[in-house]
């Protein structure tokens, strides 16, 4: 498989039938569907050898096209909210237990901010449910935070989402994080869904500690929306697009630790910060789009 940088194993997959278009993927199964008038893609690697194919673990991964949304398409936010919510239903173990929202990254950077603006969209109910149980009594148990980045705070964050998750007693951790694309076309206009963690930074070829069940100790849900492309990957898109294909290797010394995001990238990484956050709510709390609006505001 071509040596292109990205974080979406739909786009690894993409590669693969690219450069191999008549061989099946070992080990990868995908499925495509339409939900409330977006594209869902859905794949499954189910073997160590898919795993090392796509560069990610065994596990499932959803990969939802917003464009609508993006573009106010009429009630393209709610539908949106309720069609990542469903796949977000999808993937929980257990539904009736505490949830605890991670939003990784560092709000000061734009393009790494979406994991701290969806957790600020995010319900945090846990305090409400243990303190007024009775008058909280038909929600569900939620908590939150915003961990930084290492050089910020001097601890990997997954210690710290590890001693949250301890602390509020979690049954499940959800993880939201910025990542890397091969296409500007994607950008800021797909989420990714997927059961097995994440590794942040990989995109940008700054490996953290990974964030899964291994190191968390209880099930992991990722969500990521890629929001920069690399320099040199972006190069070979645009030359591909021409009608001239090249491999990252030709732009050697070009752009090597540069990475390219959009003009309106705070816009863009605010819709998604909400639309993300909505979605955890509905699928956690399983209310509509119009009560969360009224909680958080």
């Amino acid at each position: 498989m071509r040596e292109i940088r990205t974080d979406l194993v739909c786009e690894a997959r993409e590669l693969w039938r690219e450069t191999s278009p008549d061989v099946d993927m070992p080990g990868v199964t995908a499925e495509e569907k339409e939900v409330l008038g977006f594209k869902v893609t859905t794949v499954d690697v189910t073997t160590d050898e898919g795993a090392k194919a796509v560069g990610k673990p065994v596990g499932r991964y959803i990969t939802i096209d917003t464009e609508d949304y993006l573009k106010r398409e009429e009630n393209g936010f709610s539908r949106a909210v309720k069609a990542l919510a469903g796949e977000i239903s999808g993937l929980f173990e257990n539904k009736d237990g505490t949830v605890l929202v991670a939003g990784l990254g560092n709000p000061d950077i734009t393009p790494d901010a979406v994991g701290p603006i969806a957790v600020k969209n995010t319900m945090v109910t846990l305090h409400l449910v243990e303190q007024m149980p009775d008058t909280f009594a038909g929600f569900k148990k939620v908590a939150a935070i915003a961990p930084g980045v290492l050089a910020v705070t001097g601890i990997e964050s997954a210690r710290l989402i590890r001693a949250a998750a301890r602390e509020a007693k979690a049954d499940a951790v959800i993880v939201v994080d910025a990542l890397a694309s091969r296409r500007l076309s994607r950008l800021c206009r797909t989420v990714q869904i997927s059961n097995t963690g994440i590794t942040p930074g990989s995109g940008v070829g700054n490996s953290r500690q990974e964030i899964s069940k291994n190191t968390v100790g209880v099930p992991v849900i990722s969500l990521g929306v890629p929001t920069v492309v690399d320099a040199r990957t972006l190069a070979c898109d645009i030359m591909e697009n021409n009608g001239n294909k090249q491999e990252p290797e030709d732009f050697a010394g070009f752009g090597s630790d540069m990475m390219v995001t959009p003009r309106e990238i705070d816009k863009c990484v605010a819709d998604m910060g909400k639309l993300i956050g909505y979605g955890i709510n509905v699928a956690i709390q399983d209310i509509e789009v119009e009560d969360v609006t009224m909680f958080i505001d």
